[in-house]
């Protein structure tokens, strides 16, 4: 069984240190194959923030595969904002739009981003085509991951106003090159839920994991810093379960709280096996 971790809004600039320690340790103890970070990587799009941020990357020692969110952008900087929205976050992470591939694995970053809004995310007609086609160019049976910053799916009527404008399109889509998972962000709630409506197929759900923060103070609803553990079985081809761990400031650790079992043989994998 192989696994990687998701984390999300790490708020550098908001960090809390010891809590950066205690999942340094956590990913330290688990050994994941892959980070995988859906956004709101700084504050402020700060230099000292990216580098921070930076920092904390290269000491997990992982390939890490980053998105940006609506925090990344510069907010107060306006020449910034409108003429290098993105300086801070390529010169750290490189792309908007990454990818990672290893056996029976495909994840690909999308950004739904923008400069033009402060906060809201959007995918376009372009974005949402893009990472199809990267995924329609998987190897047969492997398990396929979008991540991205702003949510699909809201459980809460708060969060409605956070969706990402073209998320109906973008659920369709997705559900329809054989997307298993859809990591995301921004709300600082964590949570695993199958896909709304049409788009659900009873023989292969696709699931939307929402992660919390990180290791921000920026958290929401009295909810602890969390991050998600992704177990999958790459020879199979299975998705087989998506582990909260919450933070015990108490204890100094990450602990599990919560296993949501996914498992589903992909569409794509051999009945006989």
């Amino acid at each position: 069984m192989k696994c990687f971790i998701h984390i999300s809004d790490t708020h550098f600039g908001t960090e809390e240190s010891r809590v950066v320690e205690d999942l340094v340790s956590l990913v330290a103890a688990q050994q994941p194959g892959l980070v995988v970070f859906s956004g709101d990587v700084t504050q402020r799009a700060r230099r000292s923030q990216f580098a921070a941020a930076r920092r904390f990357v290269d000491r997990l020692g992982l390939p890490a595969l980053v998105v940006a969110g609506n925090h990344d952008i510069p907010l107060f900087n306006l020449f910034a904002r409108w003429r290098k929205p993105y300086a801070g976050f390529l010169g750290s992470f490189g792309n908007l739009e990454p990818e990672y591939r290893a056996p029976g694995l495909h994840v690909v970053g999308v950004d739904s981003t923008t400069p033009r809004r402060h906060k809201d995310g959007e995918l376009d007609a372009g974005t949402i085509r893009r990472a199809c086609e990267r995924l329609e160019a998987s190897e047969p049976g492997v398990v396929r991951v979008v991540v991205m910053h702003h949510p699909l799916l809201a459980i809460t009527e708060s969060d409605v106003a956070n969706l990402a404008h073209g998320h109906r399109e973008a659920l369709a889509a997705f559900a329809a090159c054989g997307v298993d998972l859809v990591l995301g962000g921004h709300i600082h709630l964590p949570y695993v839920r199958p896909a709304p409506g049409p788009v659900l197929d009873p023989e292969r759900p696709m699931w939307i994991v929402q992660a919390g923060t990180a290791v921000s103070r920026r958290t929401r609803g009295g909810q602890p810093n969390s991050v998600h553990l992704v177990r999958y079985d790459a020879e199979r081809c299975r998705v087989l379960v998506v582990e909260q761990w919450d933070h015990d400031a108490d204890e100094g650790r990450f602990a599990m709280v919560r296993c949501v079992p996914v498992a589903h043989a992909t569409h794509r994998l051999d009945p006989a096996t």
